[in-house]
């Protein structure tokens, strides 16, 4: 991994990829993504923020878990909610 633009990203030792290519939460109410993203504490896969319900903001304030990294094909990077920080991997 590249150097780490936070604490809470240093603390990822290894990707967690996305198990389902689709939003958990979008999917329970029928409702479309835009990318999506996988939280690194949980493992959960949820939309962005560029989706109508940005499920992974929700998910990263409600649960404290600060990590996301992108479920996109060819898009390595991690993203920290309270740092505002990004690292490529």
């Amino acid at each position: 991994m590249a150097e780490a633009a936070c604490g809470h990203i240093k603390a990822v030792k290894a990707v967690k990829p996305a198990e389902r290519r689709e939003c958990e939460e979008c999917v329970k109410i029928g409702a479309r993504w835009v990318h999506l993203r996988t939280c690194q504490e949980c493992g959960t896969t949820r939309c962005c923020d560029d989706s109508p319900n940005k499920h992974a903001s929700k998910h990263a304030g409600a649960s404290k878990h600060p990590v996301i990294a992108s479920a996109e094909p060819g898009e390595r990077w991690l993203y920290c909610y309270p740092d505002d920080a990004f690292a490529e991997y």
